[in-house]
Order: C-alpha cells, then sequence, then structure tokens
C-alpha cells in the first residue's frame, strides 16, 4: 500500500480543513436546536452509552476532560443530562440521558443527517464506505487506551 495523496498534499491537513468547514455547517444546522457541536456529540455518546463517564466523553470529543466536565454541566443545567454516582466507584460518576436529552437529540439528529447527506452527494456508497472505514482506523490509531486528551493541530 502507498501513500494516500502525493507530495503536495498532506491528508492530515486535508482531514483537518474538512472537519472544520463541515463543523461550521453542522454548527448553523445545530443552532436551531439550541446546541453547539460539542454539545451534540456528548448528547449522541450518551445515547449510545448510557452511563459514560466524563473521561469517557472527553475521550470521544476530542477534548480535555475539564472542558468536558464544563459543556456536560451546561446540558446538565439545561435539563439534558443528569449525573448518578457510579454503582462500583464512590468517585466516578455515570452520565445519563434526560427525557428531555433524548428528545433534543432525536430533534437535533435530522438536521446533522441533512448536512452529511448534501456533504456526500455524488459519492457511491462503496466510496463512502471506503471513507469512513479509512477515518475509523484513523481514529482508532490516534485514540490509544489511558490516553486523556488528543492532541489538536
Amino acid at each position: 500500500m502507498g501513500s494516500v495523496t502525493d507530495d503536495k498534499e498532506c491528508s492530515t491537513f486535508l482531514v483537518r480543513h474538512a472537519w472544520l468547514s463541515m463543523r461550521g455547517v453542522v454548527a448553523e444546522a445545530l443552532d436551531e436546536h439550541g446546541l453547539s457541536v460539542a454539545q451534540f456529540a456528548s448528547l449522541m455518546i450518551l445515547a449510545e452509552q448510557p452511563g459514560a463517564s466524563v473521561a469517557d466523553v472527553a475521550r470521544r470529543v476530542s477534548t480535555a476532560r475539564q472542558s468536558a466536565n464544563e459543556m456536560l454541566g451546561g446540558l446538565e443545567r439545561a435539563g439534558l443530562i443528569e449525573r448518578r454516582p457510579h454503582p462500583q466507584d464512590r468517585r466516578a460518576q455515570q452520565i445519563f440521558l434526560t427525557d428531555a436529552g433524548h428528545a433534543r437529540y432525536d430533534a437535533a439528529r435530522p438536521a446533522v443527517k441533512a448536512v452529511e447527506d448534501r456533504l456526500s452527494e455524488g459519492f457511491t456508497a462503496g466510496e463512502l464506505a471506503v471513507v469512513n472505514a479509512w477515518l475509523s482506523r484513523m481514529t482508532a490509531v490516534g485514540a490509544s487506551p489511558g490516553r486523556e486528551e488528543l492532541p489538536t493541530l
């Protein structure tokens, strides 16, 4: 297998530019739902993994634990999440979506899907599968076990 790009391109920066561009468009779509991209991602994570910890959310959102904790505090004040004591670890808390959190997430999902559909126009299902496989592999490589925070560019 060879390099993905030639000498004049760098996949790292192409992915970064794509993310920043896509993030802006997704942020606009989420604005009508009163959510930031990180808040939506956190709701998505908690919908998929009820009872996740702050560290779990921080890792998946690619932010520092303190930043995630502050963002989750905002979601908690808005009544979208609740924290409960961990049953086996007195120092830890588990985070769950409230009914309002599920409702807000479910209401915002179609807006994000519409953005993804619009940005995916012209690509075949096979091409999108390859892109998703590559991005998933790159994410797995960067998210080594026990790592609190992923570096950003």
